[in-house]
């Protein structure tokens, strides 16, 4: 620590720290422009100038401490007046006439008496770029603080601007020059959100007049679980704004938790149940829906008839009603969620190797990793804050591995880039441990008294060296050498892993194999790993999952066919819950097209834009009595259904979301749902009661109690103590969570992570001469899942349609260009996209993705699944390409 006196008060600092730290310290404060604490100094502003042992005026926010330091704040109150004054004559008199709370320079001039009248205002001449739905740059307001391009690089890492000009004409622009549309810009709004001055800004964010209130709640898109602040007008959102102190986020947000939503008020939005009348979907009162949704419940043979697809993007409160619906009031264990349709094999591998289905770690632990194996995964574009973390983390020097069969944004950072073969994951990992056996790159310790299965696997690793792992993948021998060695070599290796692993034939065993290298290395478990982790694609997939919306698995993953497990819910629920595991997704429409399913319920999933094989699930809507669908849009599956119910979206809910590192959040309602919507968990407390049943939990907060009661791994979990923050499961009763697991032991029977020894086994999806090229389909970045939401707010016009990668290659053989438009055919269906022509393709494969319902994406994989989980293979189609007229040409 280093003594240093503030205005005469003695004060201790670590020695690292600067001269506003010691400042703030000593309880005193020094206003400033151009700092942000999350962003290296610039000193740029000098409006934090102090005096330093009477030497005259530094700036404290740069200025590092050193023993023995006389501050002088007091004294430098005209020097930072003076140096705000200076500031404000060099801009318009309109920066002055922004709203307090939109404007950090108009705060700071009136706590510091600093008006237009006190400085020579200059007149506005550099004009404005309006070209991007989400940021306004107003060049007249720019005083080149520097913030902005800082929070750029620093915090996204997209360094998509930069300052241009010199003197007073210095100005914040993009990078790329011309336009702020046609920059790198990725639209996470970091630069609007540290802007001082409204240079940078959101586009009529004045038009909807003061802020009144302020909610905190959590990000309904991806995963990653951002901590938002709402900020509301009415029933107006007025802006977005990533909490500073964020758990995961760190006051960082992507496109769509930052900006995109505006589809709460889209004019299309659902406000009324729709009944299938005479072949037609038309309006009804809720009373009519609700009982026709009853009369059919009652009326079904055979409980086993009915089943439900639950929600990812719905509440755990939600999803926890929802199964003890089907299991209380049909008796059946028909109910999943979409984790089927993408990290099932998470779940089931994980399980398998350590004893439970979640990631093993926080990702805090990544800020102490020093090396990255990222697989299956482009988190820049699927879960963006993740995404800039990980790029921050590898230029602060940990070293990067990617596996991908895609040159994506973080393969172009990596160290070491393996694009294995799609289909290929298991022999790359099994290559990857033979090399650290090889090479002696293991934690025999670790092995010793914390593993099994270390014999059959290090048998079967003998057959994967690298020369042959290169014949199977075509991964380069030099370069998987490489990468064993940067893993393997590292102190605290941690593994991210996304749907390139999982959604594949042998998904389960991608996860096991890759699972292998962190037990091999000692790398989860133990302080120094950063062990595991999936990337889960929707908000709350993972809290779906806890809830018990599986059908073999009560809530906190208790097996169905446990008898002391279900005697304890057939206690508290009083009812007797069925022991035979029920139908997956996959399975439903199995089921519905043979003529054995009588009602399907699905809740807020577009299965016709999102599920493999439109056509087979087209037939199973169509095969099946009567389908219900919860949405808040006319989906394609809504459409195809014979009851719609309104329901409300996440800014209009209460309740929690786990996200992907088992982190249970409080979501808080932030509109009131309009008029004539409903709540997904109101709707099944209330088809429940008309069926003569009380599902027993009033509030969203009995719900999460009642679940706490009977779900060990959630014991200690309630809105109450999560009021005070989030909580990662396990969490003991009056216990603070346990954000990194296994620390004492792996939740197996006998303690230990179990090794996998699980062969290579070569897809039953390979090129041909009908179908020549690989699709692989994913997420991009602008828009989410089926583009329901997304699609509703300015984000459309960021990207506007789905179009096909394709290899300049393959694109020149083809007699393609840019824009072009191609007949996509596969075994089992055909769908039209123009070409987009890019390297971050391989030669021979090709990508599109799935947000866009009108491209038709899943008309063309197909039914081929996971074993173990019935898990889809996304990620592998066999397609043909031909080039056709535009359509609408002849």
């Amino acid at each position: 620590m280093t003594r240093v006196s503030v205005d005469q008060i003695p004060v201790d600092v670590p020695a690292s720290a600067t001269l506003l730290d010691a400042i703030r310290a000593a309880g005193k404060s020094v206003p400033t422009l151009c700092h942000d604490e999350r962003l290296t100094p610039s000193a740029s502003c000098r409006v934090c100038l102090v005096d330093a042992d009477g030497n005259g005026p530094v700036a404290s926010c740069s200025t590092p401490v050193r023993e023995g330091l006389r501050i002088g704040v007091q004294v430098g109150d005209q020097w930072r007046r003076d140096a705000l004054q200076a500031i404000v004559a060099g801009l318009p008199s309109r920066a002055l006439e922004l709203p307090a709370d939109r404007s950090e320079l108009v705060r700071l001039c009136q706590e510091l008496a600093v008006s237009a009248d006190s400085a020579e205002v200059l007149a506005e001449s550099r004009g404005t770029d309006l070209s991007h739905p989400y940021v306004k740059l107003d060049r007249d307001l720019c005083i080149a603080c520097d913030r902005c391009v800082r929070a750029c690089a620093e915090i996204q890492g997209t360094f998509a601007i930069t300052l241009t000009g010199r003197g007073p004409d210095t100005v914040v622009a993009p990078g790329t020059g011309g336009l702020w549309a046609g920059s790198d810009c990725v639209s996470c709004g970091a630069c609007v959100d540290t802007c001082p001055t409204g240079a940078l800004s959101e586009p009529g964010l004045l038009d909807l007049g003061p802020i009144e209130r302020w909610t905190r709640t959590t990000c309904g898109y991806c995963g990653v679980g951002c901590t938002l602040d709402v900020a509301t007008r009415g029933q107006d959102v007025v802006t977005v704004r990533p909490a500073m102190d964020g758990s995961v986020n760190r006051g960082h947000a992507c496109a769509k938790g930052r900006f995109a939503h505006g589809f709460v008020h889209s004019p299309d939005r659902l406000r009324t149940p729709l009944v299938r009348r005479n072949g037609r979907l038309a309006e009804s009162t809720w009373d009519e829906a609700l009982d026709l949704v009853a009369d059919h419940l009652r009326r079904i043979p055979d409980p086993d008839r009915f089943a439900v697809i639950s929600s990812a993007r719905a509440t755990n409160e939600e999803n926890y009603l929802i199964q003890k619906f089907a299991r209380v009031v049909l008796g059946t264990n028909n109910v999943d969620n979409c984790a089927r349709l993408c990290h099932a094999p998470s779940a089931a591998g994980l399980a398998a190797t350590f004893g439970l289905g979640g990631g093993t770690n926080s990702f805090e632990d990544l800020d102490d990793c020093d090396a990255i194996l990222l697989a299956g995964a482009n988190p820049t574009d699927a879960h963006p804050v993740v995404g800039s973390r990980l790029l921050q983390r590898t230029l602060d020097g940990a070293r990067l591995i990617v596996v991908d069969p895609r040159r994506t944004s973080l393969a172009r950072h990596a160290d070491v880039h393996l694009a294995p073969r799609p289909g290929t994951n298991v022999a790359v990992f099994n290559g990857l441990a033979h090399l650290l056996i090889r090479d002696d790159l293991i934690d025999p310790d670790f092995l010793r008294t914390r593993a099994t299965g270390y014999e059959a696997l290090r048998e079967l690793a003998d057959a994967y060296p690298p020369e042959q792992v290169e014949k199977l993948s075509g991964v380069p021998a030099a370069d998987l050498t490489a990468a064993a060695h940067l893993y393997g070599e590292a102190n605290t290796p941690a593994i991210f892993y996304g749907l390139g692993i999982t959604e594949h034939r042998y998904g389960t065993d991608g996860v096991r194999t890759l699972a292998n290298l962190a037990v091999l290395c000692g790398a989860v478990g133990t302080e120094t790993g950063g062990g595991v982790n999936p990337l889960r694609g929707q908000n709350n997939v993972q809290g779906a999952s806890d809830m018990g919306a599986l059908p073999d698995l009560l809530p906190g993953y208790q097996k169905v066919t446990d008898d002391e497990a279900r005697d304890r819910f057939d206690t508290s629920w009083q009812a007797r819950l069925p022991s035979t595991p029920g139908l997956r997704i996959p399975q439903m429409f199995d089921a519905a097209r043979a003529g054995e399913l009588d009602v399907l319920w699905v809740v807020g999933e577009d299965v016709l834009a999102t599920d493999p094989n439109t056509a087979a699930v087209r037939g199973a809507l169509d095969a099946c009595p009567l389908v219900i669908c919860n949405d808040l849009f006319l989906s394609s599956t809504a459409a195809a259904a014979d009851v719609v119910l309104p329901v409300a979206s996440w800014l209009e809910k209460d309740g929690t979301f786990v996200n992907f590192d088992r982190r249970f959040q409080r979501v808080r309602q932030v509109l009131v749902p309009p008029d004539g919507v409903r709540t997904d968990f109101a709707v099944f407390a209330e088809v429940a009661r008309r069926l003569g049943r009380d599902l027993g939990c009033e509030t969203s907060a009995a719900a999460l109690d009642e679940c706490a009661s009977l779900a060990p791994h959630f014991a200690g979990l309630s809105h109450r103590r999560l009021e005070a923050g989030a909580l990662h499961w396990p969490v003991a009763p009056g216990g603070d969570g346990t954000p990194t697991l296994y620390r004492d032991g792996f939740a197996t029977p006998d303690r230990r992570a179990h090794l996998a020894a699980r062969p290579y086994l070569p897809t039953e999806t390979e090129p041909s001469p009908e179908y020549p090229f690989l699709l692989v389909t994913g997420r991009r970045a602008e828009h989410y899942n089926a583009g329901g939401m997304t699609r509703r707010t300015p984000s459309v016009g960021l990207r506007t349609k789905e179009s096909l990668d394709v290899a300049p290659g393959d694109a020149a053989c083809l007699g393609l260009e840019e824009g072009a438009f191609v007949e996509v055919t596969s075994a089992s269906g055909s769908t039209v996209l123009p070409v987009t022509i890019t390297d971050e393709v391989t030669a021979g494969e090709m990508f599109a993705g799935f947000h866009f319902p009108g491209a038709g994406v899943n008309e063309l994989t197909s039914s081929v699944t996971d074993d173990p989980t019935s898990c889809p293979e996304y990620k592998l189609t066999a397609v043909r390409v031909r080039r056709i007229a535009p359509p609408g040409r002849s």
